[in-house]
């Protein structure tokens, strides 16, 4: 896993799209000008505490307590074409929505 911390930007749509229920899950997200479209959702987590900051000090907001975020790794081809894993415009990633802040960020890739 490859760590960064870069910010997204991101398309949410409802998981059962063609019936437009249920919750909604990133769709779509931009990353260094790029356009990924997320072709399967693999895992679906919450996380507390800033546990993932090296040091609490550079954590954001009030208190590394009260730090939570929401993360969803991602199976996502560049575009809008169809990709395999073979493919170099294929990966997976783990993307987060930063509650405290109010921002996406990627938080990691699988090499």
């Amino acid at each position: 896993m490859r760590a960064y911390e870069d910010l997204l930007e991101v398309r949410k749509a409802p998981d059962d799209v063609l019936s437009g229920e249920g919750e909604e899950r990133p769709d779509q997200f931009l990353w260094r000008g790029r356009l990924w479209q997320v072709r399967e959702v693999i895992a679906h987590w919450t996380e507390s505490g800033a546990w993932w900051v090296r040091r609490p000090e550079e954590a954001p907001g009030h208190s590394a307590l009260a730090q939570r975020r929401e993360v969803w790794r991602v199976a996502a081809a560049r575009g809008r074409a169809v990709a395999s894993v073979d493919d170099p415009g294929f990966g997976v990633f783990d993307i987060a929505f930063d509650w405290s802040e109010g921002v996406w960020r990627l938080a990691g890739s699988l090499d």
